[in-house]
């Protein structure tokens, strides 16, 4: 079951049902979106994801996904799961727009890949970033995570994988301030 994070600004926990007007606003503003998955979706579909994270997601405990809060204001999405694509877990997040430039998505990525190695124990955790996106890569570079390949998509675009190893000292030095 998903738990709950906190961070010295940032709450991340469970959705609930009244979440649904400010995940589809957060994943319809395309400044947003344009990062996320295939890019931007209709409304439908965004809200048609936002009821498969409990009926599935929750439902059947298949992975963590929070909704980032800030001074009790949904601000933002995050996830680790599994993934084929790079053979381990990857995290996801997104910022509303308003929130960016504010060191919130590194506190953000450093809380989710510090859940990812405290928590569920995790060796390495990776992200999949499209090359154009530079203010993730920058922020995953900051973080600690490494350039270890290249995909390349059916349109042409690129993707970038990184991956962030687990400290030496068997201990994560992200700075996850608690999880209940």
């Amino acid at each position: 079951m998903t738990p709950t994070l906190r961070t010295e600004r940032l709450l991340l926990d469970r959705y609930v049902p009244g979440d649904e007007e400010g995940f589809v606003a957060l994943f319809q503003d395309v400044r947003v979106s344009q990062w996320m998955g295939d890019g931007p979706a209709s409304e439908e579909e965004d809200r048609a994801l936002f009821g498969r994270i409990f009926t599935k997601v929750y439902a059947q405990d298949l992975f963590d996904v929070w909704a980032v809060r800030r001074d009790g204001a949904l601000i933002g999405h995050a996830e680790i799961k599994p993934t084929d694509v790079v053979g381990g877990h990857e995290i996801v997040y997104a910022l509303a727009a308003a929130a960016w430039g504010s060191g919130l998505g590194t506190e953000l990525a450093r809380a989710v890949v510090g859940y990812g190695f405290d928590t569920l124990g995790l060796t390495e955790v990776h992200a999949t970033v499209t090359a154009l996106n530079s203010a993730s890569l920058n922020l995953l570079d900051r973080i600690g995570f490494e350039h270890v390949g290249d995909i390349s998509e059916d349109d042409g675009s690129t993707t970038r994988v990184l991956t962030r190893r687990l400290a030496t000292t068997g201990r994560s030095p992200l700075g996850l301030a608690g999880v209940s």
